[in-house]
Order: C-alpha cells, then structure tokens, then sequence
C-alpha cells in the first residue's frame, strides 16, 4: 500500500468529522473556540477530559435514553392527544406548558423538566399545529425561571446552597422573590406572544396506541436512574440501563442525540478552561465583587460569557454574599444561550432548524429587564 492510500482514509475521517461540525454552529463555534484557548493558554491535551462534568454527561445520556423510550411507546402522542381535547386554545396551551415546565423543574432540576416537557410539546405539534418555535423558547425561560426556587432546581443552586450554610426553606425564602417576580413577567410574555385562537384538531384522526409494557418499564427506569444520578452513581446506574434496552428494545439506544452529548463535553471543555484563565479572575478581583449589587451584576454579566455554572464557582471564591450571588447567575441564565445549558438542551430536544435567532429575539430582552427587576430586589 502506498503512503497516499494509507493517508487517505485518514482525510476520510476528517473530512466527515469537518462536515458533521460545519453543519452544527455551536459545535462549530466550540471548536473554534477550544483552537483559540490553546493557543492563548495551551493545556495538555490529556487533561481536557478532566475537566468534564462526567457525572452530568452520564446523566444526560441516561435522560436521552429513557426520553426516547418513552416517546416510543407512544405515550407522548397518547397524552398530547388526551391535553389537546381539554385544552382548545394556544394561549391558553402555552401558559399550562410554561407553568408545568417551571412546576417541574423546581423539583427535578431545569434539564430534567426540559426532557419531561418539551418531547410533550413535539407530540402536541404532530396533533394540532403550534407556533413550535415560540413554545420551545417560553419552556426554555420557564424552567430557568421555575428552577430559581429552590436548591434543587439547578446546580448553581445547589453549589451555593451547600457553600451558605442556609437551611433548604431559608433559600427558598430568599429566592422566592426573585422567581415569583420573572414568572410574573414570563406570564406576560406568554400571553403577549400567543393568541387566544382555537387548536385545529383536524390531524388528530389516528388512534393513539400505547405500548404499555414499554411505558411502565421506562417510567418506572427514569425514576430509578434519577434516584441513582442524584446519588452520584449515574454511571453504573447508565451502564444497566443501556444494556438492558440494548439487549430488549436496542433502537432505543440507537436513535439518541449523541451529537447533543459531544456538544455537552465541548462545552465543559472549553468554558471551563475559559472560567480558569489567569485573566479572568484578575479582571473580577480588579473590579471587586465586595457590594451586592456588584456581585449580583458580575454574576448576570459573567454567565453571558462562561454560562451560569461556572460562574457560580468562580464568584464564590470573591463573594461571600450567597444570596446576591445566586440573584445573579440565575438571571444569567437568560440572555444569551451560552448563559444556562437548559437553553441548549430546550433548542436540541426541539429539531428545529434557524431556532437560535428567535430564540436570542425573545431571551436577551428578557434577560435585561430580568436585570433590572433582580437589581431592584437585590
């Protein structure tokens, strides 16, 4: 074999890899970025994968998996079907699917809501046309909205709320402000954005067959894999799981998002390497986070560029003030779609192609006047 033939399937593979990252923008835009970090500030390339939040990748494949499982029973069209026959209008549709995502994710966490809520609405889609893109986008700002509540509600609420000190019920008292105010704007959003016009039913003339030996299985697997994930074994709990479909129902498996993963793990990779530049933590300690309010801001401002996570533990170690602190990164997570992981999930689950402009239309006005509403309560 000639050197050119050996080459060859070589260019082959980076050919296709190119071509898979060409047509997804963030993908692209990570890879980029994670070019430009390296060259800045190069880093082993055999520590990158420790910088990985294995632990919530594993769970997001669990999710992705029990997810697909359950939308291949058919209960999803079985349940859209039954919600459309009570619920005739879009308005009035889209505010229950906001109050349930946000209901939803003060207890199971932002992305757990967004896998419960947004296949619902996909399956609401198939019955009756809805403005998709439009329902994605308020889901998406109801479970970062919703998910301020409590420590559960997302893991920048959980990192502070162990670092403070406070009780659980004296956390939700201090956020119960700042939720209640940014779901009362999220109302108005909602109902300005949807009009009060009757669901046409005319494609719901199939009949919805459950497979219920699928269903009960996957139902009864995402309670106990969510169990196994909050006890931080989600990987023993994912190697089960995918055995047991891979030998039962193996298409289940076969037809996730992996891209969404891969985009999971760019995205530790490159704004955790961005949040441990020299750089930034000079700029915070130049500006001084001493004050609430500027703690607060730094928080807003911070996540728009390294998303709210890592933005917590950054500012943690500037700010011992936990409640302006979490004021902020939770109103990081609106904006741009970068600033909570939640908005990437929400725009992947969804399938929709041209979603971020839409979705950065609605989110960043939302995000400065969430700015100013938590400034006032700060």
């Amino acid at each position: 074999m000639s050197e050119l033939d050996a080459k060859r399937p070589r260019q082959d593979l980076l050919a296709r890899i190119w071509r898979t990252v060409s047509k997804e923008p963030v993908l692209a835009i990570l890879a980029f970025a994670l070019v430009v970090l390296q060259i800045a500030h190069p880093r082993p390339l055999m520590s990158l994968p420790g910088l990985v939040d294995w632990q919530t990748v594993l769970t997001l494949a669990g999710l992705l998996i029990l997810t697909k499982a359950i939308e291949l029973s058919g209960f999803l069209m079985w349940a859209a079907h039954r919600l459309v026959h009570h619920i005739h209008g879009e308005r009035t549709l889209a505010l229950l699917l906001v109050a349930l995502a946000a209901a939803l994710s003060t207890v199971l966490t932002n992305d757990v809501a967004l896998f419960a809520v947004v296949p619902l609405t996909l399956s609401l889609h198939r019955l009756a046309p809805l403005p998709i893109k439009r329902l994605v986008i308020v889901i998406a700002l109801a479970v970062n909205a919703g998910s301020i509540l409590t420590p559960l509600g997302n893991p920048q609420n959980l990192f502070l709320w162990q670092t403070s000190g406070v009780s659980f019920g004296g956390f939700v008292w201090a956020l119960l402000p700042l939720c209640a105010a940014l779901m009362a704007l999220l109302g108005a959003v909602t109902f300005a954005m949807f009009r009060a016009e009757p669901l046409d039913l005319s494609g719901d003339v199939e009949e919805h067959r459950v497979d219920r030996v699928l269903c009960g299985v996957s139902v009864l697997a995402f309670a106990a894999f969510v169990a196994s994930a909050d006890a931080h074994h989600a990987g023993p709990a994912l190697v089960v799981l995918a055995a047991a479909f891979l030998l039962w129902r193996r298409q289940v498996v076969f037809e996730i998002d992996y891209l969404l993963l891969l985009i999971f793990v760019m995205m530790f990779i490159v704004l955790r390497s961005a949040a441990s530049l020299p750089s930034i933590h000079e700029a915070i300690a130049h500006l001084g986070v001493g004050t609430p309010v500027r703690a607060y801001v730094t928080g807003a401002v911070l996540s728009q560029a390294i998303s709210n996570v890592p933005a917590a533990i950054v500012l943690a170690e500037f700010s011992k003030d936990w409640r302006a602190l979490a004021f902020g990164v939770s109103v990081g997570g609106f904006g741009v779609a970068i600033g909570s992981l939640a908005n990437l999930i929400a725009v992947r689950l969804s399938g929709e192609k041209g979603m971020w402009m839409p979705f950065h239309m609605v989110s960043i006005p939302f995000w400065i006047v969430a700015m100013v509403i938590g400034w006032a309560l700060v």
